[in-house]
């Protein structure tokens, strides 16, 4: 038994000598090998670096960013979704149809839309990216795939700031799709009607200049009739229809002006409340044309290759010798060869 243990030693100990004998007997090309990579590939980075990065075989990126925060407002059936959450009855507000959970977030939203199609299209048709990539076929799905790598969205879910990001070889044209991206954002916020303080505000103005616009009206034609009076054109006939238009007149300007103060008290107390109040789509920081490259990584990419260069060759190394014991192996090579002229 002791005699098998030492001779499995044995054995042990004369493979690992073995595969250290391969090792240096392959010791040229496992060092060339790896030295050539480093020069070829410092010489490729270098070469890279000094061309246009129209020309570049490796050009450097840039990636400007825009940050955003997203307040995310409570649905309509948030109240009693959380009242029966909070009295258990929480399978009865799913039988009833109310999200107890919660839905989905504006941020979830925001990151959907900066990856649609009518955002894609709309930056494709902004800055002729057909042309600009010189993408000949499939035009309008290839420019979409070529967007969706190159533009970014992502949501911090520590802060809640919403960050959106485009990458390109020329960090002016990057900056600028970024903030049409932004402006697109903001505006679609604004279709979607998420901000009920926004909206109100725009419903008010428009009642306020209506009510204003009636006003004048009611006062003109008041001024008129006055006018007519005064004149003397009218006969004693007409004298009481006259006086019951004086006071309708009269009667509808009074309203419309309590309607107008009403309407006007309403609007100074929202826009302090607004004021109190974060939008729901806040830009925080603007993109900037960035002076430091995004990617790409040189230095990464030259350690990155020797490393596979030199485990290349170490295994090359192995292989060659593999292939020499088959060869100096008769039997070995016989049966190679016999398997050859059969398939011949």
């Amino acid at each position: 038994m002791e005699t098998e243990l030492k001779n499995t030693e044995a054995e042990d100990e004369i493979s690992l000598i073995d595969l250290f004998a391969v090792l240096l007997h392959y010791k040229r090309m496992i060092i060339l090998l790896p030295v050539i990579a480093a020069v070829a590939v410092v010489v490729f980075a270098v070469i890279s670096l000094k061309l246009p990065p129209e020309k570049s075989p490796l050009p450097n990126k840039y990636t400007p960013e825009a940050h955003m925060l997203i307040k995310e407002s409570s649905s309509s059936s948030g109240g009693l979704s959380s009242a029966l959450s909070s009295s258990g009855l929480g399978s009865l507000a799913s039988l009833a149809g109310v999200n107890v959970g919660g839905g989905a977030s504006n941020s979830s939203l925001a990151v959907y839309l900066a990856g649609s199609n009518p955002l894609l299209d709309a930056i494709t048709d902004k800055f002729n990216i057909i042309e600009r990539y010189k993408i000949e076929e499939h035009v309008r799905a290839s420019s979409r795939k070529m967007l969706k790598k190159t533009l970014t969205a992502s949501v911090d879910d520590d802060s809640g700031v919403f960050t959106v990001a485009f990458t390109d070889i020329d960090p002016e044209f990057a900056r600028d799709v970024v903030n049409y991206v932004v402006d697109w954002l903001s505006e679609r916020f604004d279709a979607l009607g998420l901000d009920n303080n926004k909206i109100q505000k725009e419903n008010l103005e428009k009642n306020i200049q209506s009510s204003y616009n009636e006003i004048l009206r009611l006062e003109r034609e008041a001024r008129n009739l006055g006018a007519s009076v005064s004149a003397g054109g009218e006969n004693a006939w007409s004298i009481p229809s006259i006086t019951t238009g004086s006071a309708r007149l009269q009667m509808e300007l009074e309203a419309q002006k309590q309607v107008y103060t009403q309407l006007k008290t309403q609007y100074e107390l929202l826009k302090v409340n607004m004021q109190s109040e974060s939008p729901v789509f806040q830009i925080l920081e603007r993109p900037e044309i960035p002076d430091m490259k995004s990617a790409p990584s040189r230095g990464k990419l030259c350690i990155i290759v020797v490393f596979a260069v030199f485990f290349m060759s170490v295994f090359f190394a192995f292989a060659l010798n593999a292939f020499k014991n088959i060869r100096n192996d008769p039997e070995a090579w016989g049966k190679l060869t016999q398997k050859k002229e059969k398939k011949d």
